[in-house]
């Protein structure tokens, strides 16, 4: 039984580290850092190492990493009165780092939104602050500092542009396809991609249900993140692109083998 207990000791260690890392890059540091300190060496109105690890990953997440970022070409999304993130989870996470060009490409949007618009660009998921190639799952691209997600545009019932989110993290709540229109979902998941809609259960629940997908409002930001040239490649899907009404060529279709783009805009630079 004691080696039993140990061996369950040292797995879920082990555990706990790939989770805190893959989660938010540095926590798993942080909380082998927390474990290795033997208990008379923790300040006393700390108490336990719980609370240490919280204290511990906030000095961290909001005060080293900020600092350090861009020895490795990253920085935090600088937020504005316009540019915000869609959900604290983002930033809570370390999934809140681009590369300066993203930055600049987030204050020209900014700039060529409508005059006088109540839009405003709600980002999710961009990257971790350090290491290229590093993968923030669940995404397959998002390792390098030029990706970042943007949520789609949502509307009131009186058809005002709404800041709100239909979903707590800006996931997992689709703009469907219409009987008209190609479900690109379904075509995915028959030729045997069954990850493509696994999104949906990464909302952590469906809120303002009241909200609708603005079609002017989310076609005017995607219009205004097109005027910038740094764009390579801005993914959404196929039904939304023909609503929408939208033509260019950077516009692409991301590939049954990712998942599905009618919750979100992915937009990556050249």
């Amino acid at each position: 039984m004691p080696k039993l207990l140990g061996f369950a000791k040292y797995f879920f260690i082990i555990l706990a580290f790939i989770f805190l890392t893959l989660l938010t890059q540095i926590g798993g540091i942080v909380f082998l850092l927390v474990y290795l300190l033997p208990a008379n060496r923790i300040p006393r109105f700390v108490g336990d190492k719980s609370l240490l690890f919280i204290l511990l990953y906030f000095f961290f997440s909001f005060l080293i990493t900020p600092a350090v970022a861009p020895i490795f070409g990253r920085e935090e999304i600088v937020n504005s009165a316009k540019i915000r993130p869609a959900s604290s989870f983002t930033t809570l996470c370390n999934r809140n780092y681009v590369t300066p060009e993203v930055n600049q490409l987030l204050r020209e949007t900014e700039r060529n939104l409508p005059p006088n618009s109540k839009l405003k660009i709600n980002y999710l998921d961009a990257n971790f602050p350090f290491f290229d190639g590093f993968p923030l799952l669940p995404h397959l691209s998002h390792n390098d500092g030029k990706k970042l997600d943007l949520s789609l545009v949502y509307e009131d019932a009186a058809g005002e542009i709404s800041a709100l989110q239909k979903s707590r993290t800006g996931y997992g709540i689709y703009e469907g396809p219409l009987p008209n229109e190609l479900n690109q979902t379904e075509q995915c998941k028959n030729a045997g991609y069954w990850q493509y809609d696994y999104s949906k259960y990464l909302t952590f629940g469906e809120i303002n249900k009241e909200l609708t997908f603005s079609k002017n409002g989310t076609a005017s930001l995607i219009n205004a993140l097109l005027q910038s040239q740094s764009i390579g490649k801005l993914f959404l899907e196929p039904h939304l692109v023909k609503r929408l009404n939208l033509s260019d060529s950077r516009i692409r279709f991301h590939g049954c083998g990712a998942v599905r783009h009618d919750d979100h805009i992915h937009i990556q630079l050249k």
